[in-house]
């Protein structure tokens, strides 16, 4: 492996990439010639072949599969140690992994525009999946950080929260529930509750709290959407327990309204996550750094629940902050 170079590698990771030559070539700006050409010599190097045919296909053998880890851990670790020396000439410039589970897109996109704001030549590359599919991001290196409401347990990871994260219940605004005051828990025992697929957040958190009050609750209907979810409240489908920072228009616009439940809402933490050996690059750090100092702010002007000049001035303190 000592005479393997850095193109043979990159070569090597864009067929592996796309298990296509072609594509490979197209990407790289290279013939396919030259592309198989380097593959060929990378195997004579590795002495096994990296990849087989299966008809018009091909396919990453066990080997391949082993190089194409190895070459993804030294594309990370030159982008990471390129951004470091960046930082060591005062740019301010590099590539952000960022994944969040789908209840965090409706405020995301406000946290990376408060933060590009002050670094205008970070390229973002932002990823949206329910828990399982984020932790699975996170333990595989495909995100640099991830934001989510519960810290994982299968993996070992830094954890910081930077945000509270009400839990509540909706209905349509004819709900005979609605308007109602301090409706107790036991109450909702015979309501038809449309739920979070599992695997949800959400869903588990939902489940904490009925066990906590020792209460069944009854599925009609289990969906994969917040936004699904939402339509069908407002249809008169049924009520959700759900994230409040996915409902404020429709709080503010009364196609929704929250029950006023004993006990709720459920207070909890929206919490930045990254593997506890990943060593972050700067560009990392500065974003995490401008969740903790202002990320709280613009989530709750995102959702619409704080004054807009309160939440401008917040979001600029923490660009302040985060330049220094």
């Amino acid at each position: 492996m000592r005479h393997v170079t850095l193109r043979m590698l990159r070569v090597f990771a864009a067929v592996a990439r796309h298990l296509s030559v072609t594509a490979a070539a197209r990407e790289l700006h290279l013939t396919q010639p030259a592309v198989t050409m380097q593959v060929k010599e990378l195997e004579r190097n590795c002495g096994a072949p990296l990849f087989e045919r299966l008809g018009r296909r091909i396919y990453l053998t066990e080997a391949g599969r082993e190089l194409a880890a190895c070459a993804a851990n030294v594309t990370e670790n030159l982008r990471e140690t390129e951004e470091r020396l960046d930082a060591l000439r005062g740019l301010k410039k590099g590539l952000l992994k960022l994944g969040a589970v789908s209840t965090a897109k409706y405020f995301a996109p406000a946290l990376l525009a408060g933060f590009t704001a002050s670094h205008p030549d970070v390229t973002i590359r932002f990823s949206v999946g329910n828990r399982e599919e984020t932790i699975r991001n996170l333990a595989g290196n495909e995100i640099d950080l991830a934001i989510m409401g519960r810290p994982p347990r299968e993996i070992e990871t830094l954890s910081e929260p930077f945000a509270k994260h009400p839990l509540i219940i909706i209905a349509a605004p004819s709900h005979p529930l609605a308007g109602k005051r301090r409706v107790p828990m036991k109450k909702l025992a015979g309501e038809r509750f449309l739920i979070r697929e599992e695997g949800s957040g959400t869903r588990a958190s939902m489940e904490r709290v009925f066990a906590q009050a020792q209460l069944a609750y009854q599925t009609s209907m289990e969906m994969s959407s917040n936004e699904t979810i939402k339509q069908a409240v407002i249809a008169g489908m049924g009520i959700s327990f759900i994230s409040k920072h996915t409902v404020g228009l429709e709080l503010q616009t009364r196609r929704l309204v929250a029950l006023d439940v004993a006990g709720l809402p459920v207070m909890r933490d929206w919490f930045v996550i990254h593997l506890r050996t990943k060593r972050l690059s700067p560009i990392a750090a500065a974003f995490k750094q401008f969740l903790a100092t202002g990320g709280a702010a613009i989530i709750e002007r995102a959702a619409g629940f704080a004054p807009v000049t309160g939440g401008r001035r917040a979001a600029k303190q923490a660009v302040l902050r985060s330049n220094k």
